[in-house]
Protein backbone atom coordinates (compact mmCIF):
# COMPACT_ATOMS: atom_id res chain seq x y z
CA UNK A 1 0.00 0.00 0.00
CA UNK A 2 1.01 3.22 -0.98
CA UNK A 3 1.38 6.05 1.32
CA UNK A 4 -1.27 8.43 -0.96
CA UNK A 5 -3.95 5.10 -0.27
CA UNK A 6 -2.93 5.02 3.20
CA UNK A 7 -4.22 8.42 3.45
CA UNK A 8 -7.30 8.30 1.56
CA UNK A 9 -7.59 5.11 3.54
CA UNK A 10 -7.26 6.01 7.05
CA UNK A 11 -7.19 9.62 7.43
CA UNK A 12 -11.29 10.10 6.60
CA UNK A 13 -11.75 8.87 9.91
CA UNK A 14 -9.05 9.94 12.08
CA UNK A 15 -11.01 12.45 13.91
CA UNK A 16 -13.28 9.60 14.94
CA UNK A 17 -9.56 7.81 16.75
CA UNK A 18 -9.54 10.74 18.17
CA UNK A 19 -13.00 11.41 19.56
CA UNK A 20 -12.90 8.52 21.16
CA UNK A 21 -9.32 8.85 22.62
CA UNK A 22 -10.27 11.89 24.27
CA UNK A 23 -13.59 10.28 25.76
CA UNK A 24 -11.60 8.03 27.50
CA UNK A 25 -8.54 10.10 28.10
CA UNK A 26 -10.01 13.13 28.95
CA UNK A 27 -6.76 15.03 28.38
CA UNK A 28 -6.35 16.29 24.47
CA UNK A 29 -2.22 16.21 24.62
CA UNK A 30 -3.12 12.54 25.29
CA UNK A 31 -5.59 12.00 23.11
CA UNK A 32 -3.23 13.57 20.49
CA UNK A 33 -0.70 11.00 21.79
CA UNK A 34 -2.75 8.12 21.23
CA UNK A 35 -4.64 9.11 17.94
CA UNK A 36 -1.09 9.32 16.32
CA UNK A 37 0.13 5.73 17.83
CA UNK A 38 -2.27 4.31 16.83
CA UNK A 39 -1.96 5.65 13.06
CA UNK A 40 1.97 4.68 13.38
CA UNK A 41 0.91 0.94 14.33
CA UNK A 42 -1.54 0.96 11.19
CA UNK A 43 1.29 2.02 9.03
CA UNK A 44 3.23 -0.36 10.18
CA UNK A 45 0.69 -2.73 9.19
CA UNK A 46 -0.07 -1.04 6.10
CA UNK A 47 0.40 -3.64 3.93
CA UNK A 48 -2.04 -6.37 6.28
CA UNK A 49 -4.74 -3.31 6.10
CA UNK A 50 -6.97 -4.36 3.07
CA UNK A 51 -7.08 -7.78 4.67
CA UNK A 52 -9.20 -6.23 6.99
CA UNK A 53 -13.71 -5.85 6.26
CA UNK A 54 -13.74 -3.01 8.03
CA UNK A 55 -10.27 -0.65 8.52
CA UNK A 56 -12.40 1.65 10.60
CA UNK A 57 -13.70 -0.52 13.19
CA UNK A 58 -10.17 -2.06 13.30
CA UNK A 59 -9.00 1.49 14.25
CA UNK A 60 -11.48 2.03 16.57
CA UNK A 61 -10.63 -1.13 18.80
CA UNK A 62 -7.08 -0.45 18.45
CA UNK A 63 -7.56 3.15 19.85
CA UNK A 64 -10.11 1.67 22.46
CA UNK A 65 -7.33 -1.07 23.46
CA UNK A 66 -4.23 1.54 23.24
CA UNK A 67 -6.66 4.36 25.75
CA UNK A 68 -7.60 1.67 28.03
CA UNK A 69 -3.72 0.37 28.82
CA UNK A 70 -2.88 3.80 29.36
CA UNK A 71 -5.43 4.30 32.02
CA UNK A 72 -4.37 1.78 32.98
CA UNK A 73 -0.74 2.13 33.70
CA UNK A 74 0.67 3.98 36.43
CA UNK A 75 1.71 7.11 34.60
CA UNK A 76 -1.53 7.56 33.61
CA UNK A 77 -3.33 7.45 37.07
CA UNK A 78 -4.96 10.44 37.15
CA UNK A 79 -6.80 10.17 33.37
CA UNK A 80 -10.43 10.42 33.72
CA UNK A 81 -13.31 10.14 31.20
CA UNK A 82 -14.72 13.86 29.60
CA UNK A 83 -16.75 15.11 26.94
CA UNK A 84 -16.91 18.54 26.08
CA UNK A 85 -17.83 18.76 22.21
CA UNK A 86 -20.70 20.13 22.23
CA UNK A 87 -21.70 23.62 20.91
CA UNK A 88 -24.18 26.25 20.23
CA UNK A 89 -23.72 29.22 18.92
CA UNK A 90 -27.13 30.00 18.15
CA UNK A 91 -28.44 29.83 21.50
CA UNK A 92 -29.15 31.91 23.88
CA UNK A 93 -26.31 32.29 26.82
CA UNK A 94 -28.70 31.49 28.94
CA UNK A 95 -29.97 28.22 27.43
CA UNK A 96 -26.00 27.36 26.83
CA UNK A 97 -25.40 27.93 30.64
CA UNK A 98 -27.77 25.26 31.04
CA UNK A 99 -27.07 22.54 28.03
CA UNK A 100 -23.01 22.93 29.50
CA UNK A 101 -24.90 22.26 33.58
CA UNK A 102 -26.28 19.21 31.55
CA UNK A 103 -23.78 18.33 29.69
CA UNK A 104 -21.29 18.49 32.86
CA UNK A 105 -24.02 16.17 34.85
CA UNK A 106 -24.08 13.71 32.03
CA UNK A 107 -20.19 13.61 32.39
CA UNK A 108 -20.20 13.24 35.98
CA UNK A 109 -23.05 10.37 35.44
CA UNK A 110 -21.36 8.73 32.84
CA UNK A 111 -17.82 8.71 35.24
CA UNK A 112 -19.90 6.16 37.60
CA UNK A 113 -21.14 3.98 34.58
CA UNK A 114 -19.08 0.31 34.44
CA UNK A 115 -16.50 1.14 31.65
CA UNK A 116 -17.92 -1.11 29.13
CA UNK A 117 -21.10 0.83 29.30
CA UNK A 118 -18.97 4.24 28.86
CA UNK A 119 -17.56 2.98 25.97
CA UNK A 120 -20.69 1.44 24.23
CA UNK A 121 -22.30 4.80 25.08
CA UNK A 122 -19.52 6.33 23.56
CA UNK A 123 -19.69 4.24 20.37
CA UNK A 124 -23.47 4.27 19.74
CA UNK A 125 -24.63 7.89 20.79
CA UNK A 126 -21.57 9.65 20.18
CA UNK A 127 -20.14 7.88 17.44
CA UNK A 128 -23.25 7.02 15.74
CA UNK A 129 -21.92 3.51 14.77
CA UNK A 130 -24.37 0.53 14.36
CA UNK A 131 -24.14 -2.25 16.41
CA UNK A 132 -22.51 -4.39 13.83
CA UNK A 133 -20.09 -2.37 14.16
CA UNK A 134 -19.95 -2.33 17.75
CA UNK A 135 -19.80 -6.20 17.85
CA UNK A 136 -16.93 -5.85 15.89
CA UNK A 137 -14.97 -3.29 17.49
CA UNK A 138 -15.93 -4.73 21.35
CA UNK A 139 -16.21 -8.36 20.05
CA UNK A 140 -19.93 -8.77 21.81
CA UNK A 141 -22.70 -10.04 20.73
CA UNK A 142 -25.84 -7.43 19.80
CA UNK A 143 -27.85 -8.68 23.11
CA UNK A 144 -25.15 -7.79 25.44
CA UNK A 145 -24.27 -4.45 23.34
CA UNK A 146 -28.03 -3.32 23.19
CA UNK A 147 -28.65 -4.72 27.26
CA UNK A 148 -25.42 -2.61 28.00
CA UNK A 149 -26.12 0.44 25.97
CA UNK A 150 -29.91 -0.24 27.55
CA UNK A 151 -28.87 -0.08 31.17
CA UNK A 152 -26.64 2.95 30.73
CA UNK A 153 -29.51 5.05 29.43
CA UNK A 154 -31.44 4.13 32.20
CA UNK A 155 -29.24 4.86 34.81
CA UNK A 156 -27.93 8.23 33.00
CA UNK A 157 -31.51 8.91 32.60
CA UNK A 158 -32.49 8.55 36.03
CA UNK A 159 -29.77 10.34 37.51
CA UNK A 160 -30.45 13.52 35.38
CA UNK A 161 -34.57 12.91 36.40
CA UNK A 162 -33.43 13.44 40.16
CA UNK A 163 -30.95 15.69 39.37
CA UNK A 164 -33.40 18.33 37.80
CA UNK A 165 -36.81 17.04 39.91
CA UNK A 166 -34.47 18.12 42.94
CA UNK A 167 -36.33 20.67 45.11
CA UNK A 168 -39.76 20.08 42.80
CA UNK A 169 -41.04 17.95 45.76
Amino acid sequence: MTQAEFLHTVMPFKDKLFRMAKRLLVSTEEAEDATQEVLLKLWDKKEGIGNYNNVEAFAMTMTKNFCLDRLKSKQASNLTLVHSNYKDEKSSVYHQVEVEDSLQWVQRIMQTLPEQQRIIVQLRDIEQYEFDEIEKMLDMNATAIRVALSRARKTIREALLKKHSYGTK
